[in-house]
């Protein structure tokens, strides 16, 4: 098995991931909290983690990060407690793609997993809605090319913000009401963060396709995509574990020995 790690903003995520293909084994999601030692990681993930090493089945890890200061504890914590140097994610690595962002190296570990895994899928040009802590839509061409995308804050984000600096309003369940026409503050603060956000990933989403020029896949992903799925007027095939997949394809394409 593979071990792959998702370090987002707010929550990280482990995989199990068997070596030649398939669905994660088993996952678990906990949060990104950026003081926590690798010791701290170790008595969090040995309940989950424990039985698996004791197995010896874990031949090997990745880490995907957009955390640095999560980063260096995972690293000291697989590299002491698994006996492993983990596989970190960067533009350096072999991508199977190639970036045509300006600043390659600027690019986020979780949006060249969520493009490389996208690009095996479709073979072909596709387009990637990613909606966790930041809503991110990717572009990749037909050549291969991961051109770039859009970042945008996400529904948790947006919806936090607004409870803040409006002293009337308030934090509400990230689920869209029945209608667009809120007959409470509730529902009217849902259906402003909820279907407004919907509509902007379809507009950006349509305007994305136009600039690659036709048509084609797209996959829908993220902590928050359950919250748009049932109202989002597009097509997609939604894949929750795009991110882990893309972390074990990285992790074949680059692992020695």
């Amino acid at each position: 098995m593979i071990l792959a790690i998702d370090v987002g903003n707010t929550n990280t995520v482990l995989g199990l991931m068997p070596q030649h293909g398939g669905a994660p084994a088993a996952s678990w999601r906990l949060s990104s909290h950026r003081e926590r030692t690798a010791d701290e990681w170790r008595g969090l993930l040995d309940p989950i983690l424990g039985p698996h090493i004791a197995d010896g089945i874990i031949g090997g890890v990745i880490i995907g990060s957009v955390v640095p200061a999560v980063t260096g504890p995972l690293i000291t914590l697989c590299e002491q407690w698994l006996g492993l140097s983990p596989l970190i994610v960067s533009s350096a690595l072999d991508l199977g793609i190639t970036l045509g962002q300006k600043q390659p190296q600027e690019v986020g570990a979780d949006r060249i997993a969520n493009a490389v895994a996208a690009w095996d899928r479709a073979g072909g040009a596709c387009v990637v809605i990613d909606l966790g802590t930041a809503t991110k839509i990717e572009a990749i061409d037909d050549s291969g090319c991961f051109r770039g995308g859009i970042i945008a804050p996400g529904l948790g984000v947006s919806r936090d913000a607004l409870a803040t600096r409006a002293a009337r309003l308030f934090a509400v369940d990230l689920t869209a009401p029945a209608a667009v026409i809120g007959r409470d503050t509730m529902s009217a603060v849902q259906s402003g963060v909820v279907l407004g956000h919907t509509r902007m990933v379809e507009g950006l989403v349509a305007d994305v396709l136009a600039e690659l020029g036709g048509g084609a896949p797209i996959f829908l992903t993220g902590g928050h995509a359950a919250a748009i799925q049932g109202t989002l007027r597009l097509d997609t095939d939604v894949i929750p574990d795009l991110t882990l997949l893309g972390l074990r394809l990285l992790y074949r394409r680059n692992a020695r020995g």
